[in-house]
Order: C-alpha cells, then sequence, then structure tokens
C-alpha cells in the first residue's frame, strides 16, 4: 500500500511544480504538468490554480483599478514592515500572488510613492530576477508618460522593494469609455502611450506587456505607462530561452503578437502588435479575439492563425455599447482599418516597422492626410509608393523629436509634493471609475452579464460615495453613476435622492454647468420612466437650457435631451410639440451620422414613429419604424435588446392596419428578446407583455392575451410603484379581456382601478384617463346603463378631442358607440350625424375592409333598421358578412 504524502510534502510539491510551470517551455502548460506531475490531475489542478492567481498581476499598478477598488472598500490592509528606508507605509494599494504594492510617505519631504516589493523572492530565482529587471528598466528610462522610478534598496531580510512614482489615473480604455471620448481623443491618447513606448525602444527596451491596464490616464487627460516587468533589453533577446519560451505564461495572450505566443523572438514589431490591439479596442469597445475559457493551445491557434474582424464592421454592429459610439464617416472608418490592421499584421514584416512610423499615420489621420500604410486599394498602393522617399526628412524628424521630447522632459519632471490626502483622492478617484466600469457593464441594453449582485455593489457604492463629502466633484460622480444605475434597475425610488444630491453638488462647483446639465437630463430621464412626466419635463428643460447656453446648437447632446423631453411630450399626450421636439432631434442626429446606420438616429426614428402613431398617421408611423429597425438591425444585430421596443411599436402599428400576422410575429419576437436579456423582473419586460397582451385581445385571442396580461401584472406589482402608469393600461388590455368574454363585471373594476392610478400618474385630463372612461362607458352601455354610459361619453369625448386630431381612429370609434347608444334611446337624429361622420372617418383611414371600418358600418346599418329606413341600412350592409 502506498503511504500517501503529508500536506506539508504535498504543499512542496505544488510549490515545486508551480515554478516549474513558470519557466514551462510549451504552450500547453496543463500537459507539461501532467506530465511532471505523475498524472496527477488533482495536483495539477491545484498549480494551474496559483498560476492563474499569480497571473493576474502583482498590485495596482498591473491588475488595474478593479481589483484594487475592491480592496480598499473591504478595508483590507496588512503592514508587515512600517518603513521602506525613508518612506512610512500609510497603506495597502494591492497585492497579487508575486508582490505587495504599498503608500509610502516621506517624513521629511511629505511626497508620497508606491513602494513595490517582492514577497517570497527565495522560492523563484526567474521572479526575483523579474523584479530586479524591472527596477533597472525603470531606472533608465526618463519620460514624462513613464512612471518614474525614485528609490531602492531591501529589507533587511533580504527582500527587495523599489518606490516609483505614485500614479492617480484610471486604465486607457476605461477613462475612453467613462468620458466618451471621441475617435481623434482616443487617437490623441494613444499616441502619447506611442511616444513612451518610443523612448523605451530609443533605450533599447521592449516592454512586451502593454495593455490598457498597464497605461493610465491622469485626471488631466496625461498617460503613464507602467509595469516593466517582463521587459527586455534588445541585445537579451537573442538567448536561447526567449526564442523558445511562451509568452502566454509571462504576458497578457489578449495583446501578444503571434511570435510571441509561439516562443519566437520578439522585439520592436512585438511591442507595435500589442498597440494595435489596444487601438483596436479603442475604437470597438472589444478586443480583436475572444480568448475566455480558452485552453493555451487554443489560444495561439486563434491568435496566430485567425484575421481579427475589421473595426469598422464590428464598431458599426456593436456602436451603442463601445467607446466608439462616435460620429465617424466611412472615409474615416476605411483609413481606421488601414492603421489597426497594419499595426496588429500576423507578419511582422508587413506592420510598422517602428512604433515613430505608426505614429506618423496617427498624425497624417488626425490631419485629414492619406496614410502610408498599405491598403488593399490600387490608389494607396500608389500613394504609398509616391511617399515611400523620406527618409532624410523622417531621420530629421526623429532626431528633432528626440530633442524636444528630452527637452520637454526635464521641463516637467520637477517632483511635486503630495499629500495624504491627496493619495486618498486618488483612491476614492479609482473606488469611482471602477464603479462606473462595473455598473455599467451591468446594464442589460449593452452586455449579456446578469445583475446577481448588483444591489450588494449599488449599496456599498453608495456608502462609499458618502465618504467623499471633501471630493464633491468626485463624490458628484459617483453620485450620478449610482443614480443611472438604479434608474437601469427599475429602482426610481432609491435613484432620484442620488441624482438630486448630484446635481446640487454639481451646481456649487465652478465650471461644472455641463456635468449639471447631465445630472439634470438623468434625473429627467428617471422622472419619465417613473411615469412623473411634469418633474420630468421641468428637469429636461433645464437640461436643454444649459447644454443650449454652452455647446453648439447641432451637439450630440442637445439631440440627446431633445429625444428624451419629446418622450416626455407625447406621453402627456402633447404629441404636435413631442413632434417638433423629435424632428430636431431627428435632424440633428441625420446631420451628425450622414445617414450613415447609427444607434441614437434609430432612437430617434422609432421615437418619432411612435408619436405618428399616437396622432393616427399609421403610414408615417410605419416608414420611421422600419427604418429605425434596419438602422439599428444593421450595427446591432437582430437579437439586441434595444431593437425590442422598435419591433413591438411596429407590431401595434401593424394590428391597428389589420396586418395581424405580422403583428402576432413582431410583437412575440420583441418580448422573447426582452425576457432573454431583462429577465422577469424588468419593467420593460412587463410593458412587452402588456403590449402583446393587447394586441392579442383585439385580435380576439383571449387566452394567449389573459395569460400575458396577467404576467405583466404580477412583474408590475413587483418593479413598479402602485400608481405607475403602465399598471393601469395592463389593467385596462385585461379588462377588455373579460369584457370580451362577457364577462361585465370582472372588467368593470379594472377600468375603475386603472381610471383612479391615470388621474393620479397622468391627469385628470389626460388622453389615457379620458379614453379608458370612454371605455368604461362601452362596458357600461353593454351591461344595459344606457343613462351612465349617455354621461360617461359626454364627459370623456369632449376630454379625448382636447389631445387627439379630429380624424383620430380612437376618437372616431367612441364617437361611434356614443351615436349606437344613442340610437337605442331612439335619439335618431343625434345619432346620425355621430354615426355617419365616424364611418366616413374610418373609410378614409383604414379602408372599406377593415375590421374598425365594417364595425361602424354595422352600427350605421342597425340605426336605419331601428330608425325605419331600410334602403339606407341596405347600402351599409353591402360589404357586411352575411
Amino acid at each position: 500500500m502506498t503511504e500517501q504524502p503529508t500536506h506539508q510534502q504535498r504543499w512542496e510539491r505544488v510549490q515545486a511544480l508551480f515554478h516549474s510551470a513558470v519557466e514551462c517551455p510549451t504552450p500547453d502548460v496543463r500537459a507539461f504538468l501532467l506530465s511532471q506531475a505523475g498524472g496527477d490531475e488533482e495536483l495539477v489542478d491545484e498549480v494551474l490554480a496559483l498560476l492563474d492567481e499569480d497571473r493576474r498581476g502583482e498590485s495596482l499598478l498591473d491588475r488595474g483599478v478593479g481589483a484594487a477598488a475592491q480592496d480598499v472598500m473591504a478595508g483590507a490592509a496588512r503592514f508587515p514592515v512600517e518603513r521602506f528606508g525613508p518612506y512610512r507605509v500609510q497603506d495597502i494599494l494591492g497585492e497579487g500572488g508575486m508582490g505587495v504594492v504599498y503608500l509610502g510617505q516621506r517624513d521629511d519631504l511629505g511626497s508620497v510613492a508606491a513602494i513595490k516589493i517582492l514577497r517570497d523572492a527565495s522560492l523563484s530565482p526567474a521572479r526575483r530576477e523579474r523584479f530586479l529587471n524591472e527596477q533597472r528598466t525603470l531606472a533608465q528610462l526618463n519620460h514624462p508618460a513613464i512612471a518614474q522610478l525614485y528609490d531602492a534598496d531591501t529589507l533587511p531580510d533580504g527582500t527587495p522593494w523599489f518606490a516609483m512614482e505614485l500614479v492617480e489615473g484610471v486604465p486607457l480604455t476605461a477613462y475612453c469609455r467613462a468620458r466618451g471620448t471621441s475617435v481623434p481623443g482616443q487617437l490623441e491618447l494613444l499616441r502619447a502611450v506611442c511616444e513612451a513606448v518610443q523612448h523605451a525602444h530609443r533605450h533599447a527596451v521592449i516592454h512586451r506587456d502593454l495593455k490598457p491596464s498597464n497605461i493610465l490616464v491622469k485626471a488631466d487627460g496625461t498617460v503613464k505607462l507602467l509595469d516593466f516587468g517582463i521587459a527586455k533589453h534588445l541585445e537579451d533577446l537573442e538567448s536561447p530561452v526567449d526564442q523558445t519560451r511562451t509568452g502566454l505564461r509571462l504576458m497578457t495572450p489578449a495583446y501578444a503578437a503571434p511570435e510571441q505566443i509561439r516562443g519566437e523572438r520578439v522585439g520592436i514589431h512585438t511591442d507595435v502588435y500589442a498597440l494595435g490591439v489596444i487601438l483596436y479596442e479603442l475604437l470597438t469597445g472589444r478586443l480583436p479575439f475572444d480568448l475566455a475559457n480558452r485552453t493555451p493551445a487554443e489560444a495561439v491557434a486563434i491568435i496566430a492563425e485567425r484575421e481579427p474582424e475589421k473595426p469598422s464592421a464590428v464598431a458599426r454592429r456593436d456602436e451603442a455599447t463601445g467607446p466608439a459610439a462616435r460620429p465617424v464617416s466611412r472615409a474615416a472608418w476605411t483609413d481606421l482599418d488601414v492603421l489597426c490592421l497594419t499595426a496588429m499584421h500576423k507578419d511582422p514584416q508587413r506592420r510598422y516597422r517602428t512604433v515613430e512610423a505608426l505614429i506618423r499615420d496617427i498624425d497624417h489621420f488626425l490631419n485629414g492626410e492619406p496614410l502610408e500604410a498599405r491598403a488593399d486599394t490600387v490608389g494607396y498602393r500608389l500613394g504609398k509608393f509616391v511617399r515611400r522617399h523620406r527618409a532624410a526628412v523622417v531621420a530629421g524628424t526623429l532626431s528633432f523629436a528626440l530633442l524636444l521630447g528630452m527637452a520637454i522632459f526635464y521641463t516637467v519632471r520637477l517632483a511635486q509634493e503630495r499629500t495624504v490626502a491627496q493619495a486618498e483622492a486618488a483612491k476614492a478617484q479609482q473606488v469611482s471609475e471602477y464603479l462606473i466600469g462595473l455598473f455599467e457593464a451591468s446594464d442589460p441594453y449593452t452586455t449579456d452579464s446578469s445583475n446577481v449582485d448588483a444591489q450588494v455593489l449599488l449599496e456599498r457604492g453608495v456608502e462609499r460615495a458618502e465618504t467623499l463629502a471633501d471630493q464633491p466633484d468626485v463624490q458628484s460622480q459617483m453620485f450620478d453613476v449610482l443614480g443611472r444605475v438604479y434608474t437601469t434597475l427599475s429602482a426610481y425610488e432609491r435613484g432620484a435622492p442620488l441624482l438630486r444630491r448630484a446635481i446640487q453638488l454639481r451646481r456649487e462647483l465652478p465650471d461644472h454647468e455641463l456635468e449639471t446639465a447631465e445630472s439634470l437630463a438623468n434625473l429627467g430621464v428617471l422622472y419619465r420612466f417613473a411615469g412623473q412626466y411634469d418633474s420630468a419635463e421641468v428637469f429636461l428643460r433645464e437640461a436643454l437650457d444649459l447644454r443650449e447656453r454652452h455647446v453648439p446648437a447641432n451637439d450630440a447632446s442637445i439631440a440627446t435631451t431633445l429625444d428624451a423631453l419629446g418622450v416626455v411630450l407625447s406621453n402627456q399626450g402633447r404629441y404636435e410639440e413631442g413632434e417638433t421636439t423629435y424632428r430636431r432631434s431627428l435632424e440633428i442626429r441625420r446631420a451628425i451620422y450622414a445617414d450613415e446606420p447609427n444607434v441614437l438616429l434609430s432612437h430617434s426614428l422609432n421615437n418619432l414613429g411612435v408619436n405618428l402613431a399616437n396622432q393616427g398617421d399609421y403610414a408615417g408611423a410605419e416608414r420611421y419604424l422600419r427604418e429605425s429597425i434596419e438602422q439599428g438591425s444593421e450595427i446591432l444585430g437582430a437579437d439586441h435588446v434595444s431593437l425590442t421596443s422598435d419591433l413591438a411599436n411596429l407590431g401595434v402599428v401593424l394590428e391597428i392596419q389589420g396586418n395581424y400576422a405580422a403583428a402576432d410575429t413582431a410583437l412575440t419576437e420583441a418580448l422573447r428578446i426582452t425576457r432573454l436579456r431583462l429577465g422577469d423582473s424588468h419593467s420593460e419586460t412587463a410593458f412587452r407583455l402588456a403590449q402583446l397582451g393587447g394586441v392579442l385581445q383585439r385580435m380576439g385571442q383571449s387566452d394567449r392575451a389573459e395569460q400575458y396580461l396577467r404576467q405583466a401584472l404580477e412583474i408590475e406589482g413587483r418593479v413598479l410603484s402602485p400608481t405607475h402608469r403602465n399598471t393601469a393600461i395592463t389593467r385596462i388590455h385585461l379588462a377588455g379581456v373579460l369584457q370580451d368574454r362577457g364577462d361585465l363585471d370582472g372588467a368593470e373594476p379594472l377600468y375603475r382601478q386603472a381610471i383612479a392610478i391615470l388621474e393620479v400618474s397622468v391627469g385628470e385630463r389626460h388622453e389615457y384617463t379620458a379614453t379608458t372612461r370612454c371605455r368604461l362607458a362601452v362596458l357600461r352601455q353593454r351591461q344595459g346603463q344606457l343613462d351612465d354610459a349617455a354621461r360617461m361619453y359626454r364627459e370623456c369625448i369632449p376630454m379625448l378631442a382636447e389631445s387627439l386630431p379630429d380624424d383620430h381612429d380612437i376618437l372616431a370609434g367612441f364617437r361611434s358607440r356614443f351615436g349606437s347608444l344613442l340610437a337605442l334611446q331612439r335619439r335618431f337624429e343625434e345619432a346620425e350625424p355621430l354615426l355617419l361622420d365616424s364611418h366616413e372617418k374610418f373609410v378614409a383611414r383604414f379602408g372599406a375592409e377593415h375590421r374598425d371600418t365594417k364595425a361602424s358600418a354595422q352600427r350605421v346599418a342597425d340605426l336605419y333598421d331601428q330608425w325605419g329606413k331600410p334602403e339606407q341600412a341596405a347600402e351599409y350592409r353591402v360589404n357586411l358578412p352575411n
């Protein structure tokens, strides 16, 4: 019987395998470990878990803001020593499998630094060498965009440490995403990164692990390049180990060049490739290859063999979810594709030969000039040939840039003293940016991720924001973001106070008018979703006024505010004002996007289509809704949740026009996508259920209709306030189902509940309230309560006429029903003009074969039969079924 190893022996075995795997010479680390572990899969899994933890990075500087923010919020801090040379430990900034980074402050100068130490240095000579290599590399790189080395030494036990510049910033991609940075702005930032990388290359240093988390952008918009832990000098790249070792262990595969992951020789071209990947991610909001849950061997095959999709194609499809959701022309996208894919070419010889060459093409793009990179067209090839003889100019430019860079560096390198309070502010900003990225990633309209832990994270975010009273700018940003997230989760009562606090803070800050406008608009949108339209209008109009005073009249933010205001006006029944507002927004967006497919343009088209439908212009509504769906599908794909509103609205319009099968298909598909993306606890899901139920009720499919409507009521009871407008609409549809079945006593309380809700949510004279009163009048008519029904008609029809045009089919329908009631009361002279006028309006709008036209014709025929005028009755029975 084989003796089982002790815990200590097993741990020592895990440690030995771990350090062997660190230097693993093959891409398939698992296979290597299995061969070394004698097939012990459990042992291999333990080692792989350690490798995964180690691979996540060493510190805040390596791991990015997210991990650090969680540590800060959790209050994690451990100080094994009190001092590192002249630096006294103030806090822990982050830790990983290899090292720890502390916040240190000098007692004599008061300045702060990031103190990086190597944990367990004696266990792995290779890790110790990488740590010391980072020290040596930073010591020789003096550039404003590279984090500076201040000091280095060892602790009494031999543990090495070094002090470096504390960078107060956020990762490049997160910075651009949070601010909606334009494409030129993104390229300017990337250009600054390229200059830092170019400086390293001039000193024969190859970074080898360029990625957004190693590139922080400070509050003033300047960049800092970090983490030279696996950097190499050009002269060291000839060693056999570097020609054979896989890059998957020591760097990030998503940004790795094909030659790097194959273990081939790396060089300047390797960093150029990573810069291309970063540019790809900036432009599209995603990486060129999805390596999630891939084995090392699969990652190697994908990166080395698969060609990335053009950035322009990705951006057009995913424009609403990526940081590149900015106005970019087709011609500009052509150049951006060339710029990005040249840097990422599989063949190193066909990439930009230097980072300086990449910088030149970035400048060409920003200046509207032809690129030097070769494109797949004859014109570009010819242009490249003409420009090929620029070597002398380039050489001169290179020398001048070097001298200029040196001068700038020595001008700005003067160290500024930082206080502990500033360091705390930096951490608060990092937490804020982390929360922004985390919570915006949970928005179901832009991602497939679930909101399982959203409430916990939100509560922690609010607690953290409350501690930032001494930093009102950061605190206001936190409150604004948290308020927006609560809005997306339909938690309006929790989001509104946060947005109000953001507004108050931003009003008190100088030069924050546009930020104040942003929070005002966000609060207006929240109140719109909550059904509080008067409040929504107030805040949206103030936001619009601020923006119109500080940005050009055709600015995208003005179009966004107009669009939101148009929704509010339309929901108030002010359709003509809403239409004017929508058309102005649409005009701005058509000018911005030059009729190219765009999600925001699609939203404007949808909103205008709904507005026209509310005014009875169903042909115009269908035209705009179909254009909206076409635009959105081209960019987002057919299954994106943002298209569900367009689909559902089109379904309603098609049903009104009598195209029942197409209406059912559109609404059912809209519900499927909404449920898939938002689940059964979202107000949008309830609204789609109610829309489909209402249409099915009018189509006579009462069983399906009731099923969907009761599901909608159940969701609304959980996520909406009892007085929300949507809860009334669902009750109206359900009452219609019961009424059609003859259950008049069951339908009546639902109508009355709906009227009470609408009187509170939209007002006593709103179109919805008046319509529901008329529906109740129809019910009372069927119950035989003719006098009561007549009284209700006389009250609700004039109210409805205040909101709807005279030829609207809804108004004509209730006038027709009132006419039929008057005929029953034998008040024929009063009934006749109502019935004839209504019938003419139905014929003009829908034609003779429409369901509503035939119903109105039946009422006219019944009138003449009761009046004793059979010839006139026969005239209207011609097209009626026997």
